[in-house]
């Protein structure tokens, strides 16, 4: 199941393409002791000044000055008390993070349990807040390099398994591109939302 750390050439590429090819691989928090792991199953690409759900939209400004920085760093701001984890990824000279959105558990499930407090499995990942609060991610963490071997949230590899991509607009949001920027794995028990009338 383990496997290499994704480089940051991955991440230097349009933030959908980055946004679908995580789908799959595994996100890995580091603690003192122990790692917690889950597989990534939902996703939302964001853009620049040009999208209007985007923290970018605005331009750049002090708090999300990562949009516009190197890529494979954590890009961490808090949402109806919950902080959300965005890794930040575009071209040379863009600007674009992607949002992760739902994980399955692997490892450190107990772990996890514990800090969300509570027991059913099915939502203790299933949504971009409650995966923060699982795993220990808060603003701590902002700005670290998700491609360092030494780094306490990175992704790897996973082994090859087949699933199927579907996408959707993006959820909770007030304005929307005309393109379907949210990505899961059909079928997974571990999504955010099974079923969304804007598919």
């Amino acid at each position: 199941m383990s496997g290499r750390v994704l480089s940051r050439e991955f991440y230097e590429r349009d933030p959908a393409e980055v946004a679908r090819e995580l789908l799959g691989k595994i996100l890995v928090r580091r603690l003192d002791d122990v790692s917690l792991k889950g597989v990534i199953v939902e996703t939302e690409a964001y853009y620049g000044q040009d999208d209007p759900a985007s923290r970018a939209y605005k331009g750049r400004k002090k708090f999300n000055e990562l949009m516009f920085k190197d890529v494979g760093k954590t890009f961490i701001y808090m949402v109806h008390g919950n902080w959300l984890l965005n890794i930040v990824a575009h071209p040379k000279d863009e600007v674009g993070a992607v949002l992760i959105r739902a994980l399955e558990p692997l490892e450190g499930v107990e772990i996890m349990m514990k800090n969300r407090g509570i027991r059913n499995i099915y939502s203790l990942t299933n949504g971009p807040g409650k995966l923060t609060k699982a795993l220990a991610i808060t603003k701590d963490l902002n700005g670290i390099d998700v491609t360092e071997r030494i780094s306490k949230i990175q992704i790897i590899e996973n082994i090859d398994y087949g699933f199927e991509i579907q996408d959707s607009y993006r959820i909770n949001v007030k304005k929307d591109l005309p393109i379907k920027l949210r990505f899961f794995i059909k079928g997974n028990k571990f999504v955010s939302r099974l079923e969304n009338p804007r598919l």
